[in-house]
């Protein structure tokens, strides 16, 4: 029987990891078949074509025989140029590559995510680099069946506030703070409603999508810890340190 193939797929790398002393595992997040992993085979030698080609946060066209999961890379090439975000940004990227690797099924396509990964890589190349995680955060949090309503309080349906305080708890939604005005890890409504409408321009806001999104993607999560996250927490301390 002739081994399926698969040719000139759009795809980002977002992981690879040795095999064999001249081969790599590489997982794509590919924009019709989802993430997939292939085996590649000889691309660690100094002479192998692909060897520059297979980098993180470049557009590729790759091509595969065999299934999607465990499949044969056979060719790839670019289809874009790369992002080139600062390097200080760089860990963000990671971070959402990271993100697709842990909550994304293998072979479930997600065209909307496919795309908001290529958006949001441009955007952090660009310098938008907060208002680039949140959107990315929002897209996968909706097509996970995940999704948040910000503009109505959890239970009662009642439109949220400008001039209230609300918790976010993960799997439940908003929920107003009873005595009114300020409340630990509360976030005002004016806020929220900004967050709701995409819009991350004032400091509060972003700290507001921020913490929303963060519990949501860790209730996702289950447990399971973000190397990216560790690694930029820990830069913060070492700096807030520093300063003191």
């Amino acid at each position: 029987m002739t081994a399926r193939r698969t040719l000139l797929e759009p795809a980002w790398l977002l992981h690879h990891r040795p095999w064999s002393d001249t081969s790599r595992i590489l997982e794509f997040m590919t924009r019709n078949h989802g993430r997939v992993t292939l085996f590649a085979h000889g691309v660690r030698r100094l002479k192998s074509p692909l060897r520059a080609l297979l980098r993180p946060f470049t557009p590729l066209l790759v091509s595969w025989s065999g299934k999607p999961d465990g499949g044969t890379l056979t060719g790839a090439e670019p289809a874009g140029a790369a992002a080139t975000p600062a390097p200080g940004a760089l860990l963000s990227c990671y971070y959402l590559s990271e993100l697709l690797m842990k909550l994304l099924a293998r072979e479930d396509r997600h065209e909307a995510i496919y795309d908001a990964y290529a958006a949001a890589l441009d955007r952090i190349a660009a310098g938008d680099e907060a208002a680039a995680l949140r959107g990315f955060e929002r897209v996968l949090l909706d097509e996970l069946g995940y999704g948040i309503d910000l503009a109505r309080e959890a239970g009662t349906g009642r439109p949220v506030e400008a001039d209230r305080y609300y918790h976010f708890l993960p799997g439940r939604g908003v929920l107003a703070v009873r005595e009114p005005g300020p409340a630990d890890g509360a976030h005002a409504g004016c806020d929220l409603m900004a967050v709701a409408r995409g819009e991350y321009a004032s400091p509060a806001a972003q700290r507001a999508a921020r913490g929303v999104y963060g519990a949501a993607i860790a209730h996702c999560l289950e447990g399971r810890g973000l190397a990216s996250r560790e690694v930029l927490l820990a830069m913060r301390r070492r700096e807030k340190g520093n300063l003191g």
